[in-house]
């Protein structure tokens, strides 16, 4: 499994908690997290949602969509996919020194 497959799983099963923090004023409804999307001027809620059981996500109104709580925190975040691999690991305390991205390919 590699790193991001094993912290998306992770950061999936704290789904609940993790998506809230990052998208506060959002709403539960349903299997799904429908919040104002923070990178354009949004007024209104729902057209910015994330699955909370599979972290997908899109923006209906632009298009922008993901498949995982990485891309969802890389995208909110504007930073890149290893940031948000290693802000996620982080924050769930998953040690990623001795991992692939930090080794060079061989």
């Amino acid at each position: 499994m590699s790193d991001f497959q094993y912290v998306s799983q992770a950061a999936l099963g704290c789904a609940e908690t993790l998506i809230p923090q990052w998208l506060p004023n959002g709403v539960r409804e349903g299997k799904e997290w429908a919040a104002i999307n923070p990178r354009r001027s949004d007024n209104t809620r729902g057209s910015f949602k994330v699955n909370l059981k599979t972290g997908a996500w899109a923006d209906f109104s632009c298009g922008e969509k993901g498949g995982d709580c990485i891309s969802l925190y890389a995208y909110i975040f504007g930073v890149s996919q290893i940031e948000a691999l290693k802000a996620i690991a982080n924050f769930l305390c998953i040690d990623l020194q001795n991992t692939s991205i930090h080794k060079p390919n061989v």
